[in-house]
């Protein structure tokens, strides 16, 4: 750690101890965020959250119907494949491989889109709540509001959490 953090740290260990006295420490309030919990429990993320799920259950369903069609083909390549020409038989087999090959890049496709969408559906609801945030502690004169998951908070009291109030606000802004 460099001298500069560890004497802000030191610095705001002791304005939040009490033992200098200033004009900031006798104001001085303080907030956690869990920003996670509030993406995933404000209204935006919960319907978010359905249309993912509703596609995940869409993708699953053309991925079950894919790999029977895979199988079939298998079988069916399988039951002929005493009765064919070998130049027949490698024709076969390889078309099958190329099916199997595309399934498996449509898998990842579908799969990579998912992840995108999720990802930038989070995004975008997380920066809408940085805006309440920013705006909720400077209206109600905060001086810090930390994000309650990050590493340099290691416990934080159930008394300075505004989650539940951040997601009320956020909830009310998007209606």
């Amino acid at each position: 750690m460099d001298g500069r953090r560890l004497f802000t740290i030191i610095g705001i260990i002791l304005i939040v101890g009490g033992w200098i006295r200033s004009p900031l420490a006798a104001e001085l309030k303080i907030g956690c965020v869990d920003i996670q919990r509030a993406v995933n429990e404000c209204q935006a993320g919960k319907e978010a959250k359905k249309a993912i799920t509703k596609e995940v259950e869409k993708y699953q369903r053309l991925f079950i119907e894919k790999q029977r069609e895979l199988q079939t083909m298998k079988e069916s390549l399988d039951k002929q494949s005493p009765m064919l020409n070998p130049e027949a038989r490698a024709s076969k087999e390889k078309e099958y491989q190329n099916k199997v090959r595309e399934f498996q890049r449509w898998g990842e496709d579908n799969q990579n889109e998912i992840k995108q969408k999720t990802g930038e559906i989070e995004r975008n609801i997380g920066m809408g709540l940085q805006k309440v945030i920013q705006k909720m502690g400077a209206e109600e004169g905060y001086t810090l509001i930390f994000e309650k998951n990050e590493m340099i908070v290691l416990f934080a009291h159930k008394a300075i959490d505004v989650t539940d109030r951040v997601i009320k606000i956020f909830d009310v802004q998007k209606k």
